[in-house]
């Protein structure tokens, strides 16, 4: 069994590229470029159509380019999250006409396949995952509308690549999100297309809607269990055999499930012993904010951590959150090693 490690939406070269990537940099290939709706607006429509044009060919090349190098990795390792601005103002109402265009579509779908035939050759695990604006258990129907549009954009990525088939052959994850909760969930559910269903997992968060939440409705959804977000809300170190821990296998019905990972930032934590775990509540104590806690840092630096994170790995594959995107995965994988 490849029990993997992953980082998410970027690839970079050196650690001073956290701060970011230098268009002379060589990791810029990797990488995907953007473009906003009011720079598109001050454009006549004829050069707004090009950029977009350039990007969807300059995106679609960088998400290829990354999954090839990805895997080039120790199997352990070839495991990505992909960007979810591969195609920018894709369900913007002013500019959404553009992918709707049948040589957008024919493009699209030609080099994504590229894409998901490389993947599938090269056994690289990927996934999306949508901005925290797509609030699909919101009590708005607009907000819940728009969030089911974005949701279907990174389905019709999935789809194009030759996901969505079967169940969570590719992974799009979001959080429960809104106030309608863990019901909301069960109705946006019911509105999304097949392809959508078979790639939808919920995260729990480290706020309104945690981990007890998200299991009520794993009967319809895999979780995604994020222990980080688990202990800032709850500042507990969820142990691997924990019962609420076999329901979140149990809810991926035999597939291998995922664990989000991420601590709090060197920067916050200066100072702070790396073969202690840090314990929650007499941080709180000591007038560390919540919010502070919750980002996260750039490499995996407490050792305690790491070796409790570790314990997850037999049963779930490891999506690293951290600023330092491959070179903290390969570190962590190092360190595990």
């Amino acid at each position: 069994m490849i029990k993997r490690i992953g980082f998410a939406c970027k690839w970079i070269d050196r650690p001073d590229q956290v701060e970011g990537i230098k268009p002379t940099d060589d990791c810029k290939k990797y990488n995907t470029g953007a473009t906003t709706v009011s720079w598109l607006n001050r454009q006549t429509k004829d050069v707004a159509v090009e950029k977009l044009w350039t990007l969807v060919k300059q995106n679609i090349e960088s998400t290829r380019l990354l999954v090839e190098r990805v895997g080039q990795l120790d199997d352990e390792l070839r495991m990505v999250r992909l960007s979810s601005d591969i195609l920018p103002v894709y369900t913007q109402h002013d500019w959404c006409w553009f992918w709707r265009e049948s040589d957008v579509q024919a493009y699209a779908s030609k080099h994504f396949k590229q894409v998901g035939d490389l993947a599938r050759a090269r056994n690289v695990r990927l996934s999306f995952h949508p901005g925290q604006f797509t609030v699909l258990a919101s009590d708005n129907e607009d907000i819940v509308q728009r969030s089911i549009e974005e949701f279907e954009y990174h389905a019709d990525m999935a789809r194009w690549m030759g996901y969505g088939k079967s169940f969570q052959d590719l992974k799009i994850n979001v959080h429960i999100a809104g106030r309608a909760g863990p019901e909301g969930i069960r109705q946006a559910y019911k509105r999304l297309s097949p392809e959508a269903r078979n790639c939808i997992t919920i995260e729990n968060e480290e706020n309104a809607w945690g981990l007890n939440d998200c299991l009520s409705i794993s009967d319809v959804v895999p979780i995604v269990l994020d222990i980080h977000h688990h202990w800032v809300r709850e500042g507990e170190y969820i142990m691997a055999k924990d019962a609420r821990v076999q329901k979140v296998i149990d809810s991926w019905r035999g597939v291998r499930p995922t664990l989000h990972y991420s601590i709090s930032r060197e920067d916050i934590l200066t100072g702070h012993c790396s073969d202690t775990a840090p314990n929650y509540t007499t941080l709180l104590e000591n007038g560390y904010k919540k919010a502070k806690l919750r980002a996260h840092s750039n490499f995996y630096w407490n050792k305690a951590v790491n070796d409790w994170a570790l314990t997850f790995r037999d049963n779930f594959d490891i999506m690293c959150e951290s600023k330092a995107k491959n070179l903290a995965s390969r570190a962590l994988y190092e360190y595990a090693q």
